[in-house]
């Protein structure tokens, strides 16, 4: 009797933890007041409008009665003018500022001024200091970045290798340097890839007229270049559109990071036979949910907290493995874009994106 009254109250606490464990599963409360801005790096970016789109999406399911600010500085203005929005958001009064950071330094006063003033502060897309945030919303992983772009270069330069260059955007954009430097790392520790040789890096500053003429440039500086690598959207329709213009689509390819939508007429002319890529409308989605639960108290940024994001699942908050002292969620995946799937992505009138081959997997 004593035997099976143990079992019994054994199986009892059991159920009662296993109830406890499926009720820390965080969950928003939809119909409250939270006014939140979402500021990308710059206007005028098409992929910056998806991450609009998905955060007014993300808006209107939690019913927020509050207000959603889209707010930007323009290129020639990226630091001050971000510093500038985040000030004038703490004397707003605002609730929550979504940021894509143009600066992982520079922007740490303003930040931690929010944050002392009760505002929550959540990164997407490009991360701050992790002193100045609660935390950064990672569309992929930083460091398969960098894999997945020498995995491209590679591809495309075939065993034989050649010479390449990166077309990056800004020379302070975390996010950016963050890439380069895993595919710099790759580069160097795999002799899979010892035949590739990165001849430069260079900045157009995600503005499509500098992007295009520094990929000129780099063609009269390296008459042997054989790739441009640009992990940054507008840098690589750019570049592709120059190669295109010059009728250089034969000799130099273009890949990197780009929006199929932009990039559909380069990988018909064979200017961009391969690029890869996130859903921005996921993460503008994502961001917002993880915003508003925060700043409305029902969730906490600590490692080992899950929360469900709507319509893209579950997710956990985790340590960021690249940022010391750093919290992350991680998005994921990363989808190929390339000839062989071309019929898959191409003539899309809605720009979602579709079922690719994804080379990470989800929390959601």
């Amino acid at each position: 009797m004593k035997k099976l009254s143990g079992l019994i109250i054994a199986v009892l606490a059991l159920s009662w933890t296993m109830g406890v464990f499926a009720q820390e599963v965080v969950v928003a409360e939809p119909g409250q007041e939270v006014d939140m801005v979402l500021m990308p790096k710059f206007l005028g970016i098409l992929v910056f409008d998806q991450a609009h789109d998905g955060a007014v999406e993300a808006h209107e399911e939690l019913g927020n009665t509050g207000e959603l600010i889209f707010n930007a500085p323009t290129p020639e203005n990226a630091i001050p003018g971000q510093i500038e929005i985040i000030e004038s958001s703490i004397t707003q009064g605002v609730d929550a500022i979504m940021i894509s950071a143009n600066d992982y330094e520079q922007l740490l006063p303003s930040t931690t001024s929010a944050i002392d003033e009760g505002i929550t502060i959540v990164t997407w897309d490009s991360p701050v200091d992790p002193s100045g945030e609660a935390l950064f919303i990672a569309q992929v992983d930083f460091s398969e970045t960098g894999q997945v772009m020498a995995d491209m270069a590679l591809n495309l330069l075939g065993e034989d290798g050649g010479q390449f260059a990166i077309l990056s955007a800004t020379p302070d954009a975390s996010n950016q340097n963050a890439w380069i430097a895993s595919m710099e790392e790759v580069l160097a520790m795999d002799e899979t890839y010892a035949n590739l040789e990165l001849v430069a890096t260079v900045y157009g500053n995600d503005d499509p007229d500098d992007s295009y003429n520094e990929a000129l440039g780099l063609v009269d500086t390296y008459p042997d270049l054989e790739l441009i690598m640009a992990p940054t959207t507008v840098g690589i329709a750019a570049a592709a559109k120059a190669m295109q213009d010059e009728g250089l689509c034969d000799q130099v390819a273009v890949s990197g990071l780009g929006l199929p939508a932009e990039m559909q007429e380069f990988t018909e002319a064979g200017c961009a036979p391969e690029f890869a890529l996130w859903s921005f409308t996921d993460l503008g989605y994502l961001t917002y949910y993880v915003s508003y639960l925060l700043a409305t108290d029902a969730m906490v940024a600590e490692a080992g907290v899950t929360f469900e994001a709507g319509r893209m699942g579950t997710y956990t908050i985790e340590e960021d493995p690249g940022r010391e002292g750093g919290l992350r969620v991680l998005m994921g995946p990363f989808s190929l874009y390339n000839e062989d799937n071309f019929d898959e992505w191409a003539l899309m009138d809605d720009m979602e994106e579709p079922d690719m081959e994804s080379t990470e997997e989800s929390d959601g």
